[in-house]
């Protein structure tokens, strides 16, 4: 069956989409206000978009209840965030920060989260993920309004040491993260505990 986007509703395009575009990886992405509140959602808009200079993109979308996510504000007005990749161990912490609260509160404190400090940038790093990556600012798209698509500059990242397997080889154990991803609607997800190997085609 074929379908044209233009003749579809929003919330007809947004479940196309979240059903097909599976599996995504989740940025749990971790800010602070301008005033210094910190903040930690997730986010299953997100992506490696270049190596060379390092850039990760993330899509963030506006409040259930109108006006732009506290991230989306963090990022504009400080330039800096991290994006904490999602074990499986942290699913439920990282479930409980997904919530839409109220300005103010901070979501590591409801999942009972460690957070520790970053190496480069102003906000916090949740100290349970597997790996930190540290972002500056590089640009901000904003795609409707209160959507944005932010791409962020890598400056640092931290990976837990037993996930090094050559340091001077930056070999790290993949499957060992045992991330988990975002699937279809209604809390869906999955883990990376069932991998193929298919080398690439030699010219």
């Amino acid at each position: 069956m074929d379908f044209d986007f233009a003749g579809l509703s929003p919330a007809a395009q947004d479940k196309l989409l979240h059903s097909t575009i599976v599996p995504r990886p989740i940025a749990w992405v971790s800010t602070q206000s301008a005033a210094g509140v910190p903040n930690l959602a997730p986010f299953s808009f997100f992506n490696v978009f270049s190596t060379e200079p390092p850039i990760l993109g993330l899509g963030i979308g506006r409040r259930s209840r109108g006006g732009p996510k506290h991230t989306a504000r963090n990022i504009l007005d400080t330039g800096a965030f991290v994006i904490n990749l999602v074990s499986h161990a942290n699913r439920d912490a990282m479930n409980v920060t997904g919530a839409d609260v109220e300005d103010g509160v901070d979501e590591s404190v409801l999942a009972g989260l460690d957070m520790v400090p970053s190496l480069r940038v102003a906000p916090r790093r949740v100290a349970g993920s597997p790996v930190a990556i540290e972002c500056q600012l590089h640009q901000s798209i904003e795609l409707a309004p209160e959507r944005y698509l932010i791409l962020g500059r890598v400056v640092s990242m931290s990976i837990d040491d037993a996930l090094i397997l050559d340091a001077e080889k930056h070999y790290v154990d993949a499957p060992g993260l045992d991330l988990i991803a975002r699937m279809h609607g209604q809390g869906w997800y999955s883990r990376t505990d069932h991998l193929f190997q298919m080398l690439r085609i030699q010219p």
